[in-house]
């Protein structure tokens, strides 16, 4: 029997020829999210979907696509996706963890530097003809060699800002609900540390966590004004673990330094107290954006997808 996926966005025509021939592909070649009611008549007789996080996938989707086996999202998150409901169904639901990590890793310490070094606000300012001098105070910044880096969220990406930091001399503590092997925590001179002790000792705090109801506003007016009145915070996972509100009137009031933001909580919108201030970098959800990640993480997609609907094992399952 003819098999058929729906592939809801974009993707690289590299991955898409990794589909073979004698299957049916329905391919929506667009950046904008489809309307619940189109995906649904799209998705209705399909095996698979093939999707990217601003796909919303809940009850009433699947309701709709009885004959579906697979959604494949093109993201290492799944915040996306009602897991539960699927595998209820028995949808198998697959991520693209790896290989992102070590690009997502890099841009969280992009964040943190243009953060601590004012880069953005350098910038503009070289443009902007109003640089006629040398200035003894002009645009003081925060070091970072030899500082503490807290890390919330110790998996993947979190260890490997953490390998990072080890160039930088910097002293790490982490937390997480799962403590990390002795042996990964001596390969990265990492301390396990209290969320709340974490925040107090810190000069960076970087953000790793999964975005589930516990990591909701996880960072808020309580946990903000823990920090350092010179700390700087980096979210480079998910936007509502973050209360936006209360980030722009900590960094507005002076409870924190500065902050670099990858995501945010209802992206593409951005809260206007954040937008208004130079103290924080922002970017529009770009730490995997390379042109290797980005095609791996495609191709990885598209591998999981044929693996389901040839009937072997998903190379890299969402479990829960």
């Amino acid at each position: 029997m003819l098999k058929s996926i729906f592939i809801s966005n974009v993707l690289p025509e590299q991955a898409r020829s990794m589909i073979p021939r004698d299957y049916s592909v329905d391919y929506n070649d667009s950046d904008t999210p489809l309307a619940k009611i189109d995906l649904i008549k799209r998705l209705h007789g399909k095996d698979a979907l093939i999707c990217h996080i601003i796909s919303a996938i809940d009850e009433e989707v699947l309701a709709g696509a009885p004959d579906l086996k697979a959604i494949c999202n093109v993201a290492v998150g799944f915040n996306n996706i009602d897991v539960a409901a699927c595998h209820k169904r028995g949808v198998v639901v697959t991520n693209t963890p790896d290989v992102l990590t070590e690009t997502t890793a890099d841009f969280a310490w992009a964040l943190l530097m243009a953060a601590a070094r004012r880069v953005v606000e350098a910038d503009r300012f070289a443009r902007s003809g109003q640089w006629t001098r040398w200035q003894w105070d002009l645009l003081w910044g925060n070091d970072v060699y030899g500082k503490t880096l807290g890390i919330i969220g110790f998996g993947r990406i979190g260890r490997a800002v953490a390998r990072r930091a080890l160039g930088f001399n910097m002293r790490v503590l982490y937390h997480d609900t799962v403590r990390a092997d002795p042996t990964v925590e001596r390969e990265v001179k990492a301390t396990y540390m209290e969320r709340d002790a974490l925040l107090r000792d810190s000069d960076f705090v970087s953000l790793h966590t999964l975005l589930i109801p516990e990591t909701r506003h996880l960072i808020d007016e309580r946990t903000l004004r823990l920090m350092k009145k010179t700390a700087i915070l980096v979210n480079a996972a998910r936007g509502p673990i973050v209360d936006e509100a209360a980030l722009a009137r900590a960094l507005k009031e002076g409870w924190i330094a500065g902050a670099g933001l990858d995501v945010f909580e209802e992206e593409p919108k951005i809260h206007p107290g954040l937008a208004s201030l130079t103290n924080v970098t922002l970017a529009p959800h770009i730490a995997s954006a390379s042109l290797d990640t980005r095609l791996a993480m495609a191709n990885l997609a598209v591998r999981n997808c044929l693996a389901v609907l040839e009937g072997k094992p998903a190379i890299t399952p969402v479990s829960s």
